[in-house]
């Protein structure tokens, strides 16, 4: 199942994806896509619904984050072996955990606003996993219970920020726009394996990033146990689990984004994205 969020920023209702592509209205029978209906029990009662006795909406609708009220956006840095490599660290004894701030967040289809000052605003893709049951203390072997779905995520990043500012990654991670979620958020019994999914990134048409998930160096069950001893995972909150190789930082010489570009990416099975780059509007504005 394909859930996701359509209208208005600010205003979007819930919905989910039929079997021709088109967008189908849940609102009577859910408040929202978020944490309070990500649990197996709802899950599986909007399983069970008929789409094609459900409201069409416009396919011209704007599509937005595909989860509501998140209360913790929670990223996994260098959790490629071969990403990694490219930016020249070693990688971790343990996760790297950052945050990105909610304010971040955005549809996946929305302008991203390169932030003032800017000058190293790069690109990351990488699969999201989103949390439906409460996590504390979890076994290792029971934490993909605790999983609502798996969303696509840009983890768009100002590295100058994020590496030369002094202090924690934080502020190069958490500007305005830099968290794209969805299209979808698509439910565990669509994907058979998250750890052997593609997932790729271009800019202007040139493909940057071209990875597989089965690269992690720490996978999900890993990642959702080794979190729920520093933090209570609570439904809607969603973990960006990391990038393969390919972002700007790498390349040689390094490439950063600039107003007027487009950025597309995508996962297998979950999605594409693509965003217009945009500069960050003037006070007069």
């Amino acid at each position: 199942m394909k859930l996701l969020r359509f209208g208005p920023k600010g205003r979007e209702k819930p919905g989910l994806l039929d079997a021709d592509g088109g967008i189908r209205d849940l609102s009577a029978h859910v408040a929202d896509i978020d944490g309070r209906h990500l649990g197996r029990n709802t899950l599986a009662e909007l399983a069970g619904l008929d789409p094609s006795r459900l409201p069409q909406v416009s396919p011209d609708t704007r599509i937005g984050p595909c989860v509501g009220g998140v209360g913790k956006f929670i990223c996994i840095g260098l959790n490629y072996s071969d990403h990694a490599a490219e930016t020249g660290a070693e990688v971790p004894p343990e996760p790297v955990i950052f945050n990105k701030w909610t304010s971040a967040i955005c549809g996946p289809n929305d302008e991203v606003i390169i932030p003032r000052d800017s000058r190293k605003t790069d690109w990351e893709v990488e699969l999201g996993v989103v949390i439906g049951k409460t996590a504390r203390y979890v076994a290792e072997a029971d934490a993909m219970a605790h999983v609502a779905g798996y969303c696509v995520v840009n983890d768009v990043s100002e590295r100058e920020f994020q590496l030369e500012r002094s202090g924690t990654w934080d502020k190069g991670k958490g500007c305005d726009t830099f968290g794209p979620l969805g299209p979808w958020l698509v439910t565990p019994e669509e994907i058979a394996d998250p750890h052997q999914l593609d997932l790729w990134l271009e800019v202007d048409g040139h493909r940057y990033q071209d990875g597989n998930t089965r690269t992690m160096v720490y996978q999900i069950p890993f990642l959702i146990s080794y979190l729920s001893r520093f933090m209570s995972l609570q439904p809607g909150d969603v973990i960006s689990t990391g990038t393969p190789p390919g972002v700007g930082m790498g390349q040689k010489p390094p490439v950063y984004l600039k107003p007027g570009q487009q950025m597309r990416l995508g996962i297998e099975g979950l999605g594409i994205q693509t965003q217009r780059v945009i500069a960050e509007p003037s006070n007069d504005t």
